[in-house]
């Protein structure tokens, strides 16, 4: 808990509310950051890893391509170990257009995107799975960004100067008089207590979901969420970002990410970004457009598929169908005293996790302006905590770390992903309680070829030692015992694995869901434990949580 007054609470615990809280914290503002679920959990969690070298967006959206050069050359220095340095390539293929290839360079350069044409025959030798039949590829400063390292890492700078971070703390009510907000009520979704915080300044910094924020407030913001489909595959077809040289469309990115590779992405409008589907013709469309640049990818297997909400926003009306890809990438800062009229509320919209730290340095401004602070912004100068070593991360670094330390028995929990015990019970130590899908998050278990198939009952064990043993856990103020709650988390982990896996179960993605419910269905009988039943919300009117 955060002792004294709150200066500025900030709603969205993604990358952006995290590097705004961090931004705060260090100008001198007492900050509190409130999060409906884990920390990057939406979004910032649900993207296919890139980080942006802009080259995506120079010929559409040049501010956007520049914001995101220049914050990929910070980020490599701030935060080098959430970073693979993967490199890129934009490459034409024979359904590409001869005029967009061309123009590309000059693109790059008028958008300060470093770019080199490079042979093809150079780049089949590094990329054998990719199409023979490329006829140019352009490389580009492309790499894979890790989410929830970054975002831990700017919470923990903020918590170091005295803010704080809560997780699983949902916004049901802000309190408005005249043009000023007054209070706050949040409340704890694990346990449906309520809390009213007496705030100075707000900030909604959540995404796709900040519409609702502002509503609360009694503000109109109008929102155009689109949902990006993407799909993880079981191996890395490529060990370098490729994208194809045309407009952005679907499926023409792949991003290798730690043991697997993400095929991405759709754009299609939503109106709720809490309510939404993906369906195997986005599926079959995605892997259609892929095997334009991976050909053997129809017979590659398909680990799962998820989705993001992209928090796009345009004043002038909201799209449909795939007329979002016509919304800029770039974001805006939105000050809703001179808009509407109310005097400590501000909302940052729009943009990318790669530009998440510009995105909070100038919301940062806005908000120190009108609350008369006058410290500069230092998050683009000082490394963030636990990125001292100052390199960047490769797919063999956990195993090459435990050789370094001696070797031996690793004592693996995850196999896929390298998760030891040891590496499992510093997580559960500094994030306890915590749910399964948490573990996920901070420490990748069940996120590689298994899917967590032969993990997820393992950690459910040692979550169950921990319970047992009073561990600093409140289990047994809910007068549960042991194995009811253990069966309850690994039951929610499960089932949402399986969510990932419906539309894409067929073939070779059918056997491993039937052999991971053999596993889960047959021998562990999950089917047959009760569904979670959340806690009733007191004043609460309907099941919709905005952030």
């Amino acid at each position: 808990m955060m002792p004294g007054p709150i200066d500025v609470l900030v709603i969205g615990g993604g990358a952006t509310g995290a590097g705004l809280l961090r931004d705060l914290a260090r100008r001198g503002l007492h900050c509190l950051l409130v999060e409906k679920s884990d920390m990057g959990a939406g979004t910032s969690g649900r993207y296919h890893g890139l980080l942006h070298s802009g080259a995506r967006y120079v010929a559409k959206d040049p501010l956007a391509a520049r914001e995101c050069m220049m914050e990929n050359r910070v980020l490599r220095r701030i935060a080098p170990g959430c970073i693979e340095d993967t490199a890129g390539y934009f490459v034409a293929t024979p359904d590409d257009p001869d005029d967009y290839a061309d123009a590309f360079l000059a693109a790059c350069s008028a958008s300060d995107v470093p770019a080199e044409e490079v042979p093809v025959a150079q780049l089949l030798q590094r990329e054998p799975a990719l199409n023979r039949a490329i006829r140019r590829a352009f490389r580009v400063p492309d790499a894979a960004l890790e989410p929830w390292q970054l975002i831990h890492a700017n919470l923990a700078d903020a918590r170091a100067r005295g803010s704080a971070a809560w997780a699983y703390h949902r916004v049901v009510a802000i309190e408005r008089l005249d043009g000023h907000l007054l209070s706050v009520n949040v409340v704890d979704v694990r346990t449906g207590s309520v809390t009213r915080l007496a705030v100075g300044f707000i900030v909604a910094a959540a995404g796709a979901w900040a519409g609702q924020i502002a509503a609360l407030a009694g503000v109109d913001l109008a929102m155009s969420p689109g949902k990006g489909t993407m799909l993880i595959y079981d191996q890395r077809m490529t060990d370098t970002v490729i994208n194809r040289c045309h407009q952005p469309g679907d499926g023409d990115i792949m991003v290798p990410l730690h043991t697997v590779a993400i095929l991405g992405t759709t754009e299609i409008h939503v109106d709720d970004p809490d309510d939404y589907e993906i369906t195997r013709e986005e599926v079959a469309g995605l892997v259609a457009e892929g095997a334009k640049l991976f050909p053997d990818l129809p017979r590659m297997r398909i680990l799962r598929a998820y989705a993001g909400v992209r928090p796009l926003y345009q004043e002038t009306g909201t799209p449909t169908g795939d007329d979002g890809r016509a919304i800029s990438r770039a974001h805006a800062v939105i000050d809703h005293g001179a808009r509407d009229g109310v005097d400590n509320l501000v909302s940052i919209v729009g943009g990318k996790v790669t530009t998440y730290r510009l995105m909070a340095e100038q919301t940062a401004n806005v908000v120190s302006r009108k609350l008369g602070v006058s410290e500069p912004c230092t998050t683009a100068d000082d490394i963030l905590p636990g990125q001292e070593l100052g390199h960047t991360y490769w797919l063999g670094h956990r195993l090459a770390e435990h050789e370094q330390a001696g070797g031996g028995d690793a004592d693996l929990v995850c196999e896929c992903e390298f998760v030891t015990r040891s590496m499992l019970d510093g997580f559960l130590d500094a994030n306890w309680p915590c749910s399964l899908d948490d573990v996920r998050r901070g420490t990748r278990l069940g996120m590689g070829p298994c899917q967590g198939g032969f993990c997820a009952f393992r950690v459910a064990g040692i979550v169950a030692e921990r319970i047992a043993n009073g561990d600093g856990t409140p289990a047994a103020e809910g007068g549960q015992d042991t194995a009811a709650l253990v069966d309850q988390a690994l039951t929610d982990f499960i089932r949402e694995r399986f969510k990932g896996s419906r539309p894409i179960a067929s073939g070779r993605q059918l056997q491993e869901l039937w052999m991971v419910s053999g596993i889960y269905s047959g021998v562990l009988g999950i089917d047959s434990l009760p569904p979670a039943q959340p806690p009733h919300l007191e004043g609460e009117e309907s099941s919709r949580d905005p952030r």
